[in-house]
């Protein structure tokens, strides 16, 4: 049940990291819909592994295979469910045969065990980043989708890096700017330093983590549901649940909590050009009472240093006994370049389900 995300577009992603590969099944796309085929490959090679020193040396080409769910010949989506399959081509499944008594710290090792009685030891099976190849194809489809039907825009962006913060325009920055550097970083003033900050850890044997940042232009107002059903609550569930994920927030986030009320409000004001409602400024994130005001979304998701690190660390074994433990073989010494895809594709297929829900709420059908 876990492994299906969204209500009117399903998501159900399978496959573990080291097996034979990894895949998804969409359900609820619309029908006559191109699939984006160039979007989906761009997206899944700014996931893919193999990226230089900031990332894990492990080769995956990540192409994939469409199952199902397409007309022949014309590409066109068919409105029944879309399969997908992206085949391992790089597992290494032997290299973690040690780790099958050892519980690694800060992993899903244990809690795995504790929770199902055992546990893919290669590569930590789905806990693993590398199921996120799975969500970020679905996750340029729904792009796709949003950016025909409205021209919804996403971008995200490395923010943050072991405390080095960068300052973006997130009215105005582009793919092509945050692509510009291996960090992914748009902010040329401190994107070298974020490197050499993740090449020390590298170095060290170590890891670090950060945030990054992410806006969706051209929402329409009036997508998201009270209560339960918030915008905020769906975007808040769908990013905390990538791998590494710690910290979430919508416009101005925690640092609301230090500003007035009159500091913190968006006046309302009538375009002069289009005469629609805006907003003076923007600190609620394009997001009030659970619902989007038409405004860009603005938020935030903040990610811990990697688990796996090359130094000595205490841990026991599944038998209880106390161990030291010095890890091993092809990591990532930082999640933040590769996660901004993973980013982005969670904030599209949330917005994806939120357009489709607007749809069936409107009775005259404008949305």
């Amino acid at each position: 049940m876990s492994n299906t995300f969204g209500q009117l577009l399903r998501v159900t992603t399978f496959g573990e990291s080291h097996g034979a590969g990894l895949g998804v099944v969409i359900d609820g796309c619309p029908s006559g819909h191109p699939f984006p085929h160039a979007r989906v490959n761009a997206q899944l090679a700014r996931r893919r592994p193999g990226q230089g020193r900031l990332s894990s040396p492990r080769r995956e080409p990540d192409g994939y295979e469409v199952l199902s769910g397409l007309e022949p010949g014309t590409g066109l989506t068919l409105g029944t469910p879309i399969a997908l399959l992206v085949r391992n081509e790089d597992a290494r499944g032997r290299a973690y045969a040690e780790l099958e008594r050892v519980y690694r710290p800060s992993h899903a090792d244990y809690t795995y065990d504790a929770r199902y009685g055992l546990r893919a030891v290669s590569g930590g099976g789905r806990a693993s980043a590398r199921e996120t190849v799975a969500r970020v194809a679905a996750g340029a489809l729904a792009e796709d989708l949003l950016a025909v039907a409205h021209g919804v825009e996403i971008v995200a962006w490395v923010d943050d890096v072991a405390g080095i913060a960068a300052t973006v325009d997130g009215e105005r920055v582009t793919r092509e700017e945050v692509d510009a550097t291996p960090v992914r970083c748009p902010d040329a003033s401190v994107s070298e330093a974020m490197i050499e900050a993740i090449d020390a850890a590298r170095r060290d044997g170590d890891t670090v983590g950060g945030v990054v940042r992410c806006v969706a232009r051209g929402v329409p107002a009036g997508w998201g549901a009270p209560v339960f059903g918030k915008l905020t609550a769906s975007l808040a569930g769908a990013l905390m649940s990538l791998p590494a994920s710690r910290g979430f927030e919508v416009g101005e986030g925690f640092a609301a909590r230090r500003m007035r009320g009159s500091e913190h409000n968006d006046p309302f004001t009538i375009d002069p050009v289009d005469g629609r409602i805006r907003t003076v400024t923007n600190r609620s994130g394009g997001i009030q009472g659970g619902i989007s005001n038409g405004e860009t979304i603005r938020l935030a998701v903040a990610f811990k240093p990697v688990a796996t690190i090359f130094k000595p660390q205490q841990t026991v074994t599944r038998d209880g006994a106390q161990v030291t433990y010095q890890a091993k073989g092809r990591h990532d010494p930082c999640v933040l370049p590769r996660a901004v895809p993973m980013v982005e594709a969670m904030v599209a297929l949330v917005l994806c389900d939120q357009m489709l829900h607007a749809r069936l709420a409107r009775v005259d059908g404008s949305l």
